[in-house]
């Protein structure tokens, strides 16, 4: 970690997010454990890879809360610090809504999303495909997912980070190995 990156993190108040993070305890994900864990994951994915932008560290803490808590007060949120506004926002656009279909949603973020939403998502679907296992979820249903990453999120991935990019065609192909072990 370089200083900078140090120095950004030392600043990152990001307690009061976690807090409100843990409304997902209780939410369990289909690969096992809970969203919490999830958020906290995707939290240190994006710092693995260097990000130490306060907004979209903040709002991986809690990307999920508004489709898995859809009564979490944004207006709470927004006034928690000056960054409350910009995380609601963010989180807002990484929210998928019920009246959405799956690849609805996986397009407007790739053809309309910011640039931190796009790096959120690629974060998410890496901790998602990393949690992923066979015994968990039925062939081809991890299969579509799959596919689905590389048709969606893959590209995002180019556009916003190459590194991140790689990790996921790694993911995505040892996930089809295993698959295919399995058959």
């Amino acid at each position: 970690m370089k200083d900078y990156e140090k120095n950004e993190l030392i600043r990152l108040i990001a307690a009061p997010y976690i807090q409100k993070a843990t409304a997902l305890i209780g939410v369990v994900r289909k690969v096992g454990g809970n969203q919490f864990r999830h958020m906290m994951a995707t939290f240190t994915i994006l710092i693995d890879y260097h990000y130490t932008d306060h907004v979209l560290l903040k709002a991986a803490l809690i990307h999920d809360l508004f489709e898995d808590v859809p009564d979490s007060s944004r207006d709470e949120i927004r006034i928690v610090d000056e960054h409350g506004a910009a995380v609601v926002s963010l989180v807002e656009e990484v929210t998928r809504y019920p009246h959405q279909t799956k690849i609805e949603y996986l397009e407007n973020i790739m053809k309309n999303g910011s640039e931190k939403a796009k790096i959120l998502k690629v974060a998410d679907r890496i901790s998602n495909i990393t949690d992923l296992h066979l015994d968990i979820m039925i062939h081809g249903k991890m299969e579509n997912y799959l596919e689905q990453t590389m048709d969606y999120i893959y590209p995002m991935a180019e556009e916003v980070d190459h590194y991140m990019a790689i990790e996921l065609a790694d993911l995505v192909e040892r996930r089809r190995m295993y698959l295919n072990a399995f058959q």
